[in-house]
């Protein structure tokens, strides 16, 4: 026995089924990719400390922002009296700390930006590289060849 089915509910029923489809799929590939919140992590209490927004801007390339900071209660200074560049004097929170970068073509890698820490006032090179479903992110700050630096482990914030 064959039920007939009106074509308006064969169409819906497509319709539901790729707009569930898109959206699952929209999703995963949304997360293996820098943009977004995270969480930097201290290297010496492992805590986070601060979060930082990653966005690409117009030139379509990536730009990262400290959006606050985690820690409890700072002594340390709030300005980035270190920078040697246009961000010295400037407050860290608010500061643009990641400029440049674009994907690496045919890889979930990000590369060709530089990175500053405010706690040195000291710029890098850095290459970003979504892990875990994108759900971390590991941040290579490093001079001349990414074998010589270090490598820290952000958490995307949900």
């Amino acid at each position: 026995m064959t039920f007939f089915i009106p074509p308006k509910y064969k169409t819906m029923k497509k319709i539901i089924f790729l707009s569930v489809w898109i959206g699952l799929c929209g999703h995963a590939a949304a997360q293996m990719t820098p943009i977004g919140n995270w969480h930097s992590i201290d290297d010496e209490t492992k805590k986070p400390k601060a979060e930082v927004r990653i966005s690409l801007n117009a030139a379509g390339t990536l730009s990262g922002v400290v959006e606050k900071s985690l820690l409890p209660v700072s002594d340390e200074d709030p300005l980035c009296n270190l920078c040697t560049d246009d961000r010295k004097g400037k407050p860290k929170i608010g500061m643009e700390i990641i400029r440049g970068g674009q994907k690496v073509e045919g890889k979930d890698v990000w590369d060709g930006g530089k990175i500053l820490d405010p706690e040195n006032g000291k710029n890098y090179s850095v290459r970003l590289t979504p892990i875990e479903g994108g759900k971390r992110m590991e941040i290579r700050g490093y001079l001349g060849t990414p074998l010589i630096g270090r490598t820290q482990v952000w958490i995307r914030v949900n």
